[in-house]
This record gives C-alpha cells, structure tokens and sequence, in this order.
C-alpha cells in the first residue's frame, strides 16, 4: 500500500482535496486532525503543560487551541518545541491507522508541514497544494475570524510555495480558476496504477 502525502501551505485548499479523494475512496489520514486529538489524552497535555509551563493551555480540562496558536505562532522556538513532542505521536496515530485498513492501492496523508520537517522521504509520492497568497490569506482570515497580522504570522512559519513547488511531484492548482476535481483525478488515475 502506497503512502501519499498530501501539503500546501496554510489556506491552500488541502481539506478540499483530500475530501476528492474520500469520494473516490481512498483512505485520508488528516494529521492535523489527528494532532488536536492527542490534546484530550491526560499524558499528552501532562507534556505540553510541562512544555509551556507559563501558559494556560487548559481551562477546566478543555484544550484552549488559540492560546497555544498564537503563542506558536509568534515564536518559532516554541512550535519547534512542540512540534518535536507532537510528530512522533501523530506518526503512531498513523500507523496504527494504516495496519486497520483493507488493501487498497494507496492511502493520503494530509500534512500542513511535510517539507518543513523532511518527512518526504516517508512518501511514495507527494502532492502540493498551490494557491496565490492573496487568496490563502483571505481564506484563512475567513475560516479562523482572525485579522491580517495574525493570519501573516501563521503563514511565515510555512516554507514558501516555491521551494515546495521543487519538491513535489504532483501539483494541484487551486486558484478559483483551474477546476481542481480533473487535476485530482489525473494524478488518481496514475497513482492506482503506478
């Protein structure tokens, strides 16, 4: 079974892809999904806590999400601190996922920050989601409720798309202009049988 990963930068129309590839039945981890789920598990936010010892990341035991981003968010030390306890958990979570499927040609992974971190190498393929940055930050200011500045600091912290687009070995254009379910077709079709 073929490991695809599927990125792009913040905004970028990642969850509308991979939601293409759920209705043609392929399996779709969403690591960050899965991420935010290991919040609820006592151990994990034991080791967060202990991360950020100074923040209140927890009020009455329910994960305060945007305390955590815009502290993240603003200091690269401290993602790369959480990112460093959180990877390896996520990559577990996979795993196990992956053992419980039936065969199936190939799965996806969706991952905000697969190049960032080196994790290509994990991947029989990698598909990048392009998008302008006019429209990815609107994209983000609207789905979050967040202002510009917070909306730039959350997407400094991605490589540029350029860099990716050298990496990448499928590109799915999402600009409100190009159709994107042919391009997810295409790259299905040769993904099923390659």
């Amino acid at each position: 079974m073929k490991r695809v990963g599927l990125t792009g930068n913040i905004g970028s129309g990642k969850t509308t892809v991979a939601r293409i590839f759920e209705a043609l039945h392929v399996p779709v981890f969403y690591s960050d999904q899965a991420a935010k789920g290991l919040y609820d598990i006592p151990e994990v936010r034991k080791q967060v806590q202990a991360l950020f010892p100074a923040e209140e990341l927890f009020s009455n035991g329910i994960f305060q999400k945007s305390t955590l981003a815009s502290l993240v968010f603003t200091q690269p030390e401290s993602l790369a601190r959480l990112n460093k306890l959180m990877h390896p958990l996520v990559e577990d979570l996979f795993q196990q996922w992956r053992a419980r499927l039936a065969p199936v040609p190939y799965v996806v992974q969706e991952s905000a920050i697969l190049f960032e971190h080196g994790f290509q190498s994990r991947f029989f393929k990698v598909l990048l989601v392009t998008s302008p940055e006019s429209i990815r930050l609107s994209r983000v200011m609207q789905r979050d409720g967040i202002g510009v500045e917070e909306a730039l600091d959350r997407m400094k912290n991605q490589m540029a798309e350029e860099q990716k687009l050298a990496l990448a070995d499928y590109v799915i254009v999402n600009d409100n202009l190009q159709m994107i379910i042919p391009q997810v077709m295409e790259i299905h079709r040769a993904l099923s049988v390659g």
